[in-house]
């Protein structure tokens, strides 16, 4: 069998049509890589795919042609048998009474034997126990207060949901807090994590600690990182790193039994995931190298010998990792807390990255899942014709159904656990993973086919379990029937306003705007609001040799259509509160405004397609948190949100 035969065979797409309509044809020695660094996957003979029982819809599965009758079947957990029988139809029935979880269905005929997982999942998703609400969307990063070292931190957090208390609004949207590498601080984007499984320790506020210990020597440190334009991460980990170290020392001496329990049951709640991230943390350290050169006995993780390894020499530095984890969890529940008591409908939105660097955590502790060979991309487009290769490693099919899902369960587990909402980035990797192997450009890559029904599944499942509501970044070149196939099972869309203009130019009016969905004028990755009607977008983008995609004339038409649809719908004005007032007025249930819109800033938080060039995710807000309600106009924002405002309950 040649190579593109084997592709087919295992749903690879080789050969497709780009965002620019051109016919892409993957190279031969790409294939070759991309063929041996995934598990090997072809359909079984009888059923041929993970098996969906979905609550409130016929549970119903055809047999293949190749199955023998009569067929026989087991639904297991463990080593229980949960449900059994037999078939001489062409295709079997499933009970409907089969409790919601993830099972083995093992299944047979005179031939062959076959064993898929089987989810038993709510018929959709949580939708929100809310009608029409609003959201202040934030770099926490970036923000600036008084009293933080630096970099925003969880304390800010705290005093950001009490401003969006005053402003009306039910919550605060952030950008992703996934772990990143503690000796890379310079290494800052939050969309390319160690682990999606766990905090950047970087925001917890150290001062909070009951173990802090202040350092008279560190003030002069401290003004500097408190005034500078942009996040000193280096200056910031340096500082942070040792106050944290200082307060384990600290703790390991308190005789404070509430603190030690509270440890505990951390530990107990994270389990074996959070024994391992911490081995990985102390073995990256050691070793100082890619987890793939480590010695060959530590090339993979396994519990005896992480269960040594926390009896021996490195049982301090693990410990610590686990302290820091516990410190990061209970500043940021702590936070969420906070909302709920103030009666926030979402309190926290948190963003989830759509992959992972291959030398984290993630990609060692889940190595049949995560395919560290290749990268996560996208194929040309008119936005970027050169593609993208975004250089982080994604999940895997056949892995993860051999896993049972459990990779992809624990990693929403853990964005749910302080969340009202989740933004899962690029859901479309959910169907499909364009994935580019190492040293090709993006041009070189195939589409990969994900087990998309049981993905939508086990995410029904968490965000029903953690009472979460999952909302897709959908935004590009989606299949047809995608969006259809995402609500259906209750996963919201993700509407910027920005995108949302016809042939012409033309910006939808309200009616267009679905109801499931968050909508937002920009993203993080998009102009600022001031940005983009001053057209300082283009400008620096042109300054930095970037083709902004787009010319001043065309910027002008953009101006005058918007101004048109808010006309059209009697609004005057074309500031950034009249934006508001317009997406406020539409039916989408949740609504973003950023915090830099409303402060005037200009810059983006990041470029995409840069690095260097530009101080992506490192940008600091121009006003403290002390000052905002000072700066902000108030008054017009809540005249402009009071629809979803809880002002006007």
């Amino acid at each position: 069998m040649n190579l593109f035969a084997q592709a087919d065979a295992q749903g690879i797409q080789t050969e497709f049509l780009d965002g620019q309509g051109h016919r892409r044809v993957t190279d031969a020695a790409a294939l070759k890589i991309i063929l041996e660094a995934l598990p090997p996957q072809a359909p079984g003979p009888l059923v041929g795919h993970p098996v969906v029982v979905r609550a409130g819809r016929p549970s119903r599965t055809e047999l293949t042609a190749a199955a023998t009758l009569p067929v026989r079947w087991k639904i297991v957990l463990g080593r229980e048998v949960i449900a059994e029988g037999d078939t001489s139809d062409r295709a079997i029935e499933w009970p409907t009474d089969l409790p919601p979880g993830i099972y083995r269905l093992q299944v047979s005929d005179a031939v062959n034997t076959e064993d898929v997982p089987l989810i038993s999942a709510p018929e959709r998703a949580f939708g929100g126990e809310f009608d029409r609400c609003w959201l202040i969307a934030v770099q926490l990063y970036g923000v600036r207060s008084a009293r933080n070292w630096g970099m925003g931190d969880f304390t800010d957090l705290a005093s950001l949901i009490e401003l969006a208390d005053q402003f009306g609004a039910d919550g605060i949207g952030l950008n992703p807090l996934h772990a990143l590498f503690d000796d890379r601080p310079g290494d800052c984007s939050p969309y390319s994590p160690n682990s999606r499984l766990f905090l950047n320790a970087l925001y917890i506020d150290v001062e909070k600690l009951p173990e802090f210990q202040p350092d008279a020597g560190s003030g002069e440190a401290l003004a500097r990182l408190r005034a500078g334009e942009a996040v000193d991460y280096v200056g910031v980990a340096a500082l942070k790193w040792q106050a944290l170290r200082a307060a384990f020392a600290a703790f390991k001496t308190s005789a404070n039994r509430d603190r030690q329990q509270d440890f505990d049951a951390f530990r107990a709640e994270r389990g074996d995931l959070l024994s391992h991230f911490a081995c990985f943390e102390a073995l990256r350290h050691k070793f100082g190298k890619p987890w793939w050169e480590w010695p060959e006995e530590w090339r993979q993780p396994d519990e005896g010998r992480c269960a040594a390894l926390r009896r021996g020499e490195d049982a301090g530095e693990i410990e610590f990792v686990e302290f820091v984890q516990w410190n990061a969890d209970r500043q940021l529940g702590a936070a969420a807390d906070l909302a709920k008591k103030l009666g926030m409908k979402v309190g926290l939105y948190l963003d989830v990255a759509v992959g992972v660097q291959a030398d984290g955590f993630d990609a060692w502790n889940e190595q049949v899942a995560i395919s560290r060979l290749l990268g996560v991309g996208a194929p040309p487009d008119p936005l970027n014709t050169a593609g993208q290769t975004w250089g982080l490693a994604g999940f895997n099919a056949a892995g993860l159904e051999r896993e049972s899902f459990a990779p992809y369960r624990d990693m929403l587990r853990a964005s749910m656990r302080h969340a009202g909402a989740i933004r899962l980035d690029h859901v479309l990797g959910l169907k499909r993973l364009y994935l580019v192997p190492q040293g090709f450009t993006a041009r070189d890559g195939v589409y990969v086919q994900m087990p998309f029904e049981a993905l939508l599944a086990v995410t029904a499942q968490e965000s029903m379990a953690n009472r979460c509501v999952v909302i897709g970044e959908d935004l590009g070149t989606v299949p047809e029937g995608f969006r259809d196939q995402i609500a259906d099972w209750g996963v919201w869309s993700y509407l910027v306003m920005m995108f949302e203009r016809d042939d012409a130019g033309v910006f939808r009016s309200l009616d267009h705007y679905l109801t499931n969905a968050l909508v937002t004028f920009n993203t993080h990755d998009l102009s600022t609001y001031a940005g983009w009607r001053s057209f300082g977008d283009l400008k620096l983008k042109r300054s930095l040799g970037i083709d902004p995609g787009e010319s001043d004339d065309a910027r002008w038409h953009a101006l005058a259509m918007l101004d048109e649809v808010l006309r059209h719908n009697a609004i005057e004005r074309n500031d950034l509160y009249a934006i508001a007032n317009f997406l406020a007025r539409t039916k989408s249930r949740l609504l973003a405004v950023s915090l830099e819109d409303l402060l005037g800033v200009v810059d983006q938080p990041n470029i995409p397609g840069t690095i260097d060039e530009h101080p992506n995710w490192r940008r600091r807000l121009p006003v403290s948190i002390e000052d905002m309600t000072s700066t902000v106009d108030v008054d017009a924002l809540k005249a402009a949100t009071h629809e979803r405002s809880r002002a006007a309950i």
